[in-house]
């Protein structure tokens, strides 16, 4: 996707207002995270019990400090990228253009199997209040899922409030039952039941490495944070970290808990092919009354329902990403006339896991078998994707440290171009430490804090990434089944997209931040009207050596108009046709004469021209000559005009 400046300065394209009203607080970010990561216990326990027996408890608690240090990773993540994305975004700056279709088709199989599992367990939890359903849970779970289809293609998307609600109704049942539970049972039993199993149940390295990279099933739905970046309050950053931190207390104490108990306290229901798909429900009824057991299994299909439709909503908007990234078919974007939906991009998102249910015939457990491959592919992904630019941004601080002050990048012009998603923590109220406050002892001591959270941060999510991937690693050879489906849907989707690509015959261009400035390069200024841009670039090229880099900037009016929906991902560039054009066409011209490149998309301003030049510091400014007058703010030491075959080209030529 489309990047955002970093912290050090370094422009990108802005975002500026062009995502609208923002509308999601702390507490309805963690009410959407937590209607997706908390309906994972209602089916977790069973899924777990039949692979690692007493010890699913065990596993959940353990993978749980793996899901603390992956929170830290998707915060950043959720910050750095506004526009929404996650795995698609970071993978794409972080790694390679074709590494985001990769994470696309990652993240899919896991919503595809949300969806799946999410809708069948609700049905199958809606089963304890009406028994009658048992014998048709697969028709209804089909119907559930065309409903859900019909809904997001009539235009009623999920609502943030109304999931506020359904998670917190989830979070109150899931206090209950432990509360019936532990009035009549002690920690301490608790505590020796989960030492017994210990002793029941075989510990060898192989099953302690099955279970972990199996319990993560219990945390998916983290990957969500992400898509909401577009409609959060400012400071986002605090908006991210309070959200997450919410959703780590309350999946921390339910999730372990429940599943320890759930299957501890019901061994056989926990072997029962049907019991098993009820057992937190079936808990609250055993230790409370028939009440509690109707409630639970009330608002768990309910959320479940509400995580299917999240789901659905979330693999129809990464359709809609890839597609306009050129990896999938036009056609995926194409909105009916009568509710202007992506009606085939909803079809897909529903269809497929319908498809995914008739193959598995209703089995949650193949499902489970199914899904880590897809969830635990897309954390690795988005894990290696951002340690890949954390490496390369300590990188350049290092460089920056060692240079001569006379170089280095102006203050002024990093404070200019620090996007919104790096509130400035000073900026609210315009107070910033004095000199007195940074000679003082806590003033000298906040640097050096700072810059030990920032390695203890980096090689936390050194270590992240590399259990992550283990796990993902794991289930490649212990869960076949879930390498077939999932390595089948990411090949042919990854065919797709090499199909399709090639078959336009174009490439695309993805602009990527500046962290540095680049003295000496040359500055290409493109416009929406393209008549001049041809012109702008070979004259910019006649004029580079092949060792002098030239930096593109395309200025846009663009702005998106609309309000973003939750899981909507909000790229005004993806969605400038000319934009993505004139950078093709610099793209191959450049390329023909080999010449080092880089690529920036702004939306355009009065200052912004003068700031990405204050920035990066090049010789010269190539641009159409009636941008001559919007450049007022720069100060060149020469104006020069060149006459071509359609119009006149400045260069604006400075020596720093």
């Amino acid at each position: 996707m489309t990047q955002v400046s970093h912290p050090q300065g370094g422009p990108s394209h802005a975002h500026g207002d062009a995502h609208g009203k923002a509308s999601l607080g702390p507490l309805l970010c963690w009410a959407v995270v937590f209607a997706d990561i908390g309906s994972s216990i209602y089916y977790v326990p069973g899924i777990l019990y039949s692979n690692v027996g007493g010890l699913a408890g065990f596993f959940v608690l353990l993978t749980m400090i793996v899901f603390v240090l992956l929170t830290l990773k998707y915060a950043e993540v959720s910050a750095r990228f506004p526009e929404g994305g996650g795995v698609v975004s970071v993978a794409a700056q972080g790694i390679h253009i074709w590494a985001g279709a990769l994470g696309g088709m990652f993240i899919l199989v896991s919503y595809f199997l949300t969806a799946a599992i999410s809708c069948l367990s609700a049905i199958q939890y809606l089963a304890v209040v009406f028994p009658g359903l048992l014998p048709f849970v697969l028709i209804v779970t089909i119907g559930v899922l065309l409903l859900l289809g019909v809904l997001n293609w009539v235009g009623i998307s999920e609502s943030a409030r109304v999931s506020m609600v359904a998670a917190l109704i989830a979070f109150g049942s899931d206090l209950a039952v432990l509360f019936v539970v532990f009035t009549h049972v002690s920690f301490p039993q608790v505590i020796e039941l989960f030492l017994d199993a210990f002793q029941q149940e075989a510990v060898t390295p192989t099953s302690i490495l099955i279970g972990f990279a199996g319990a993560f099933l219990a945390f998916s739905g983290l990957e969500s944070i992400s898509q909401l970046s577009p409609v959060m309050k400012a400071p986002r950053k605090k908006v991210i970290s309070l959200a997450l931190l919410l959703v780590v207390l309350t999946i921390g104490f339910t999730s372990p808990l429940l599943t320890t108990l759930s299957t501890l306290l019901q061994p056989d229901a926990s072997r029962d092919e049907v019991l098993s798909t009820q057992l937190i429900s079936l808990l609250g009824g055993h230790w409370g009354s028939t009440i509690v057991q109707q409630e639970v299994a009330v608002s768990a299909s309910l959320i479940l329902i509400f995580a299917g439709n999240t789901a659905i909503i979330g693999a129809y908007h990464v359709f809609l990403a890839l597609s306009r990234m050129d990896f999938l078919p036009s056609f995926i974007l194409q909105r009916n006339r009568l509710r202007n939906t992506p009606h085939y991009s909803i079809a897909l998102a529903t269809g497929i896991p319908i498809l995914v249910l008739l193959i598995a015939n209703g089995q949650i457990n193949m499902l489970g078998d199914m899904y880590a491959f897809g969830l635990l592919g897309a954390f690795a992904l988005t894990c290696l994707g951002l340690d890949i630019i954390r490496a390369r941004e300590r990188r350049i601080q290092r460089t920056a440290s060692t240079q001569p002050a006379s170089i280095k990048t102006p203050v002024a012009s990093l404070d200019a171009l620090i996007p919104v998603s790096f509130e400035d923590p000073y900026a609210a109220n315009g107070a910033r430490p004095d000199s007195e406050a940074a000679s003082s002892p806590l003033g000298r001591l906040r640097p050096l804090l700072a810059q030990w959270w920032r390695k203890l941060d980096f090689g936390l999510g050194i270590l992240t990434t590399v259990l992550v991937i283990l796990a993902w690693t794991i289930g490649l050879f212990s869960k076949p089944l879930g390498m077939a489906f999932g390595g089948s849907v990411v090949l042919i989707g990854v065919a797709v997209a090499v199909v399709n690509y090639m078959r336009q015959g174009r490439t695309l261009v993805l602009p990527t931040p500046l962290e540095t400035r680049m003295p000496g390069s040359i500055l290409v200024v493109l416009m929406g009207d393209g008549k001049h841009n041809e012109q702008v670039i070979e004259s910019a090229l006649q004029e580079a050596a092949y060792t002098q880099p030239i930096v593109f900037l395309y200025l846009s009016d663009q702005k998106l108009q609309r309000v973003p929906h939750p899981f909507e991902i909000v790229d005004p560039y993806l969605e400038d046709i000319e934009a993505k054009e004139a950078f093709r066409q610099a793209e191959r011209l450049a390329r023909r004469e080999r010449v080092p490149r880089r690529f920036i998309y702004q939306l355009a301003t009065p200052e912004k021209l003068a700031q990405v030049w204050t920035f990066v510091q090049p010789r010269d400014v190539v641009l159409p000559a009636a941008l001559v007058d919007q450049a007022h703010e720069i100060n060149p030491d020469r104006l020069r005009y060149e006459m071509t075959g359609n119009g006149r080209v400045a260069h604006l030529v400075k020596h720093w």
